[in-house]
């Protein structure tokens, strides 16, 4: 796992969150999310004190806010999903800067919107502050399957791997005078997917014959991350705690 340091989502920095043990961040990233899908749905006063709690994470983690808004690019599929829902839903209709759109959807597309954006927001917040090798080792340490960390380590380090294969691919294609313009071009584009899952097959086997030849039985060493100790676990809740007061606040404001 040596190539996964200096990974692009990880920006190194010296905070208190970035010295805070894997498998804390991970169970207090999970935990958030918790709170933030528990909220009521149409509570926006309390997404925006889930926003406001991350914000001071933020903060905290001396992560510049544009590598985080940067990568929010990811969110763009639920973005347009939630775009959508109000003029796809039916019910009672409402005008907005002059649409006609539906109210039920306007507010199912806002709460989707809100949650979707602090989940990833939260996410893209833990891989900045923790390298993939930490996630892997407190994920190890929660007790998960280890052949699903096993599958994740190895998808984390051959994912750069087949994505530099692709890049010399497309460096080839352009060199030959191959310019992706139009329907025309998809044939190709797709011969050359065909030709990365090939390649990406028989390297995988490679990879498994050899370690076969080193003794591999199932099973891979420890990653061995120490324990948290109690001022790391209080440091860690500190966020889930903040987020389960306001979903329970908004509860009780719903009732």
């Amino acid at each position: 796992m040596g190539a996964a340091h200096g990974h692009r989502l990880y920006f190194h920095a010296h905070s208190p969150l970035h010295r805070l043990p894997g498998h804390c961040k991970v169970l207090a990233l999970v935990t958030f999310v918790l709170c933030v899908v528990a909220t009521p749905s149409r509570a926006y006063w309390a997404f925006g004190l889930h926003a406001l709690a991350l914000v001071g994470v933020l903060v905290v983690s001396r992560v510049p806010a544009p590598f985080i808004v940067k990568r929010m690019v990811v969110e763009t599929p639920f973005v347009v999903f939630a775009l959508l829902l109000p003029f796809m839903s039916t019910g009672p209709r409402t005008d907005v800067l002059g649409l006609s759109v539906s109210e039920a959807g306007l507010h199912a597309g806002l709460t989707l919107l809100c949650k979707g954006t602090l989940g990833v927001a939260a996410s893209l917040l833990l891989a900045a502050t923790t390298e993939p090798r930490d996630i892997l080792a407190g994920l190890e340490r929660l007790r998960l399957p280890a052949q699903l960390v096993q599958i994740m380590a190895f998808m984390i380090r051959y994912l750069d791997v087949a994505g530099a294969e692709m890049g010399r691919m497309k460096i080839a294609r352009e060199s030959r005078g191959f310019q992706a313009k139009g329907l025309r071009s998809w044939p190709v584009v797709a011969r050359s997917g065909g030709a990365l899952f090939i390649r990406s097959y028989e390297r995988g086997e490679r990879v498994h014959l050899a370690m076969l030849s080193r003794g591999y039985a199932g099973t891979m060493p420890s990653l061995g991350e120490v324990a948290a100790t109690r001022v790391q676990w209080l440091t860690a809740i500190m966020l889930p705690a903040v987020a389960l007061s306001i979903s329970l606040a908004a509860w009780g404001v719903a009732a």
